[in-house]
């Protein structure tokens, strides 16, 4: 990824901050833990929340600022999340006051600087030693995507790389939601098996807000406390997935 279209955004967000009281911000011990379970054989990937796809997996949610601990009520956005032997499903459930998207959609590769739209991101990795090594993913409403290989300490790279991931996006206008749901190979992160028991560093976030000149809604499912640099590449404050058994 482009780190300094990032710092690009977090720049936007300081200074939607600037007069404005920042109240506390503490990043407890542990972090956020996400236990998701196996399913034996996953049915089509899909952004119904009521079809057989989704009916054994399960939820978390995303509701605070990632810097200011603050709730969104009216964004409170729900993660459900399975895993089989080969990969990793999620679902977003986002509810939205209005949107700001990349117009006409492009969904037949990357869209770069997708960050700075409407999104939610998905970042995993399964190195615990190195921790500025991880895996990138990010969904818009309209479907666009994005998947990097993220190295902190080599700003560049990953541009090239792809998951192999598969995706789906769609907009209820009426009900006031979007969705977007994820196929992930879970080799695409690691080469090591995943079981039973496997727990990977992620953190998941959603990007919301009405344009450059209004503030930019950073929402993060592990809080990571950070005002002055990008509130979400902070993987000392990352959370946790881990790998359960089936119900």
């Amino acid at each position: 990824m482009s780190l300094p279209l990032r710092v690009a955004s977090a720049v936007l967000f300081s200074s939607a901050l600037h007069g404005q009281p920042l109240g506390s911000c503490a990043v407890a011990r542990p972090t956020a833990n996400f236990s998701v379970p196996h399913v034996t054989s996953a049915l089509e990937l899909n952004t119904n929340p009521n079809s057989a796809t989704w009916k054994n997996a399960r939820s978390s949610w995303i509701t605070k600022d990632c810097s200011r601990v603050i709730d969104y009520p009216d964004l409170k956005t729900e993660i459900r999340g399975f895993w089989t032997d080969t990969d990793l499903y999620l679902l977003f459930i986002c509810p939205y006051r209005t949107l700001n998207l990349f117009l006409p959609a492009q969904n037949d590769k990357a869209r770069h600087g997708l960050w700075d739209r409407d999104v939610v991101e998905m970042f995993l990795g399964d190195d615990w030693a190195n921790i500025r090594h991880y895996r990138e993913y990010e969904i818009a409403p309209t479907g666009d995507w994005i998947d990097l290989a993220i190295d902190l300490d080599h700003e560049g790279l990953g541009q090239g790389w792809r998951s192999g991931w598969k995706t789906t996006a769609r907009i209820d206008e009426r009900a006031k939601i979007w969705y977007a749901a994820t196929k992930i190979p879970l080799k695409s992160v690691s080469e090591k098996e995943v079981k039973q028991g496997t727990r990977w560093r992620a953190n998941l976030y959603r990007i919301d807000g009405e344009g450059p000149d209004s503030q930019r809604r950073f929402l993060c499912w592990q809080p990571t406390c950070v005002v002055h640099r990008d509130p979400n590449h902070v993987p000392e404050n990352f959370g946790t997935l881990t790998f359960a058994t089936g119900h």
